[in-house]
């Protein structure tokens, strides 16, 4: 099993999650995170300057079994690039087991 984790914009976030459900990765957690990027400049909105140091992105946590690991990953590269500093990141790491509390059934099973 896997455990992919993908910090991405949160404007792509609706993208991501239909193109995941898509392919069967159907149950994910997600939460809205701030985070310190590459990008130092500003940016002018409405004639307004505000700071891009302080970014707002959409952290997912999916674990998945081993053979839907690469299609996970292509999907939420597909998804969720716009090509600009800032689409995010994608981390990738091995999961030992996994139990489903109601049945106490363990294995990759438990992922269905």
């Amino acid at each position: 099993m896997k455990k992919i984790e993908a910090i991405i914009r949160k404007s792509k976030f609706s993208e991501v999650k239909e193109a995941l459900h898509d392919v069967g990765v159907n149950f994910f957690s997600y939460w809205d995170v701030t985070g310190l990027g590459n990008e130092t400049h500003g940016s002018v909105y409405r004639g307004v300057p505000y700071s891009t140091s302080d970014i707002q992105r959409r952290y997912l946590s999916i674990v998945v079994n081993d053979d839907f690991e690469a299609i996970t990953i292509k999907t939420i590269l597909e998804a969720a690039q716009t090509g600009h500093v800032g689409d995010g990141k994608i981390f990738v790491s091995d999961i030992n087991e996994c139990y489903r509390i109601r049945t106490g059934e363990k294995g990759g099973s438990t992922l269905n």
